[in-house]
């Protein structure tokens, strides 16, 4: 209790003296069952993380910041502070966080700056002016939900199959991936792969890690999901892939809810593959406003070599194994066909009949139907083989 009372003193001395923050130079500690109430700013300059106890934030009618060199780390977290609670240092929870009012805010140009929960147990009380405006982070022990938002909208994202011990950060933004206003680049939405029809200009999410998760993204009215199709089980997540540098797709399952409200899960992936994510659709979303199920794609692969075109892709079809995929030559005469068709055609025939087949075929045009059996879709069109 020594350590605790010692915390009291110094925050009423400097009060007296006129400051308008908390500064901890030392080595102070919250023992366990210690309350501590942060009615001012708090500097930490010193050693503040290995605490027990509640440390609690209290403003009725201003802001409070937390600043300085070191990050504090607490056990137990309240927030009730009016105009919000500003990270101008990363902070970590350990045990709970709970929202009482007000939102904690971290600067979104500087990634570096987090709320870190830190073997996370639970957090209560948030919502849409409740929550984490800016990036959090996790160090797993399993299924993880991000309390973000931005401004007064919250969109949480959540770690469905995460391992114990990976880390994760995470942020939400309620701007056009076109126009971000942060990022050294934009995310144009007509740049992306031809399986994909619609990328949502509504919102994005930054997420951030090295091992492979899949994801959950959520959506409200103002997302205007209908606009990206007229079927929710077309609606995919999708990300701008860093290596492609456009949209990617990156699989969908257990869609839930309705236009106005829901959540999609994402297909495993690495985040850090990617700048952002965000949910759009699918080519197939399309089928039902066409005639007939086909749409036309022609494409064009030069097989030398040089890694460049060297077969023929569809990008996305990973995503899509149950599908079929015929080739013609000109004559009509059938010179390649695969089930589960896996971008490894380089113009080399598997039929019979073909005269030198092990030399592959010959420069010319041809012809071919690709079937995606769940979908009840094709494509077709003609692949220009240039030696």
């Amino acid at each position: 209790m020594k350590q605790l009372f010692l915390i009291i003193v110094i925050f009423w001395a400097n009060l007296l003296i006129g400051q308008e923050a908390f500064h901890n130079y030392g080595n102070i500690q919250i023992h366990d069952g210690g309350e501590v109430g942060f009615h001012t700013d708090l500097i930490n300059n010193g050693n503040f993380n290995q605490n027990l106890g509640l440390a609690g934030f209290y403003s009725l009618d201003d802001y409070l910041i937390i600043a300085g060199t070191n990050k504090p780390i607490f056990n137990n977290v309240e927030v009730d502070v009016l105009d919000n609670l500003y990270l101008e240092t990363s902070m970590g929870v350990t045990n709970t966080l709970s929202f009482i009012k007000g939102k904690v805010e971290t600067p979104r140009e500087d990634t570096n700056i987090s709320l870190d929960f830190i073997n996370h147990e639970v957090y209560g009380g948030e919502g849409d002016y409740t929550h984490v405006d800016g990036y959090t982070s996790v160090i797993s022990n399993g299924e993880f939900i991000f309390p973000i938002g931005d401004e007064d909208s919250f969109r949480p994202m959540i770690l469905t199959n995460p391992s114990n011990g990976d880390y994760f950060k995470g942020a939400y933004f309620k701007e056009n991936p076109n126009s971000p206003t942060i990022f050294s680049n934009s995310f144009d939405t007509s740049k992306k792969q031809l399986i994909l029809n619609k990328i949502n200009e509504e919102e994005f999410w930054d997420l951030d890690g090295t091992k492979e998760t899949t994801i959950v993204l959520t959506w409200d009215l103002e997302s205007n999901i209908n606009v990206l199709s007229e079927k929710l089980e077309n609606l995919t997540v999708v990300g701008w892939s860093k290596e492609l540098n456009k949209w990617e797709d990156l699989g969908r399952q257990n869609i839930t809810g309705d236009f106005d409200e829901g959540s999609i899960e994402s297909k495993e992936f690495i985040p850090d593959n990617y700048e952002i994510i965000t949910i759009g659709s699918d080519i197939f979303s399309v089928a039902s406003e066409l005639a007939e199920n086909t749409e036309n794609h022609n494409f064009g692969i030069s097989p030398n070599g040089d890694g460049i075109n060297d077969t023929f892709v569809v990008e996305g079809i990973e995503l899509r194994p149950n599908n079929t995929i015929s080739i013609y030559n000109r004559w009509g005469a059938l010179v390649y066909s695969k089930k589960g068709y896996d971008n490894s055609w380089g113009g080399i025939s598997d039929h019979n009949l073909t005269i030198s087949r092990s030399k592959g075929l010959p420069s010319g045009t041809y012809f071919y139907v690709l079937n995606f059996h769940d979908e009840n879709f094709s494509w077709h069109g003609w692949i220009y083989l240039r030696r």
